[in-house]
């Protein structure tokens, strides 16, 4: 005897993947023209959000003209970064990640690669501007603030630039990192981001040519400490102490831009390719020499890449 067949089950008409499924594998597809879609809907909810914030931020930033005051420069960073992060916030739940896989992972927030890189940001400045000084181009010159004002202006920079350090990171090297990196590749997406991140400074007026390059060199930096470090804490740490230190400490042009509240009446003077020119030390060749260098020491504390950007 045969066992008996059993009959073919009768034709569906329904989608072959469920909806439930074709949502899952939007979200979480490594394929590269769903990834840039991600990353429009990314950008699309930051600055929806941004905007939002920005315009309830305007209370507090009252009607200050002038974009370098206090005010203003917290209420618009601020608004990008609330807008940023919540973009982030509701592509995990889309995702279904937890939100730590973008590089910023809360239990880790200000540990040991905060502060290390904290220390290679004051390193890093405190080199330039001291090759710049025995070069005869730096002068500290006198202390422009009163003994008042010191501790103040100290703090609101050291916050200031925290949440300026926290923003770009998370703009440049978090989520947006983070998707292209699982259809381009690690490289390739950090090249392109690194590239942004220098176009970006563009407008900012003094910036030079020079200066771009450096923030591109920089933007790279800071893509190899991610792979190395799995973590976004330590380029936090090192953007928010080097922009403090050319701000506050040594009172030099940050990108172009000369704030106010700077401790002492610095001059720089000679040829722009040792003094950064209006860029600031960004664009001195001393600091391209101190950032291959630091690709160095970064090489020898962290030996291995860390794979976790490239899971889909």
């Amino acid at each position: 005897m045969t066992d008996s067949v059993p009959p073919p089950p009768p034709p569906s008409f329904e989608p072959r993947t469920p909806l439930l499924e074709r949502e899952e594998n939007f979200f979480r597809s490594p394929f590269l023209a769903f990834g840039f879609l991600r990353v429009c809907l990314f950008l699309l909810l930051a600055n929806v959000i941004g905007y939002a914030v920005q315009r309830l931020s305007s209370f507090f930033a009252g009607h200050e003209v002038s974009p370098v005051s206090p005010r203003r420069l917290v209420a618009v960073e601020l608004a990008l970064f609330a807008g940023a992060f919540s973009a982030a916030w509701i592509m995990s739940l889309l995702e279904k990640r937890p939100f730590g896989d973008y590089g910023l992972a809360l239990p880790k927030a200000f540990g040991k690669l905060f502060w290390l890189g904290v220390l290679f940001g004051l390193a890093e400045i405190s080199v330039v501007v001291g090759a710049m000084a025995a070069w005869g181009s730096y002068h500290f010159g006198s202390v422009a603030l009163l003994e008042q004002q010191v501790v103040r202006w100290l703090f609101f920079w050291a916050a200031f630039f925290l949440l300026v350090g926290l923003y770009e990171e998370f703009a440049f090297r978090g989520y947006v990192q983070f998707t292209l990196s699982q259809g381009l590749g690690f490289w390739p997406a950090a090249l392109v981001l690194s590239v942004a991140f220098g176009i970006v400074h563009i407008f900012n007026l003094g910036e030079t040519f020079a200066g771009i390059g450096g923030i591109v060199l920089t933007g790279l930096f800071w893509c190899f400490t991610l792979r190395r470090t799995g973590s976004l804490w330590f380029a936090v740490g090192m953007h928010a102490s080097f922009d403090f230190g050319e701000t506050f400490l040594y009172s030099v042009p940050d990108s172009g831009v000369i704030f106010p509240g700077h401790l002492s009446n610095a001059t720089l003077a000679g040829p722009a390719w040792i003094t950064g020119g209006t860029a600031g030390p960004e664009g001195s060749i001393f600091d391209f020499v101190a950032l291959l260098l630091f690709f160095y020491l970064i090489h020898r504390l962290f030996p291995q890449s860390f794979p976790r950007q490239s899971r889909p």
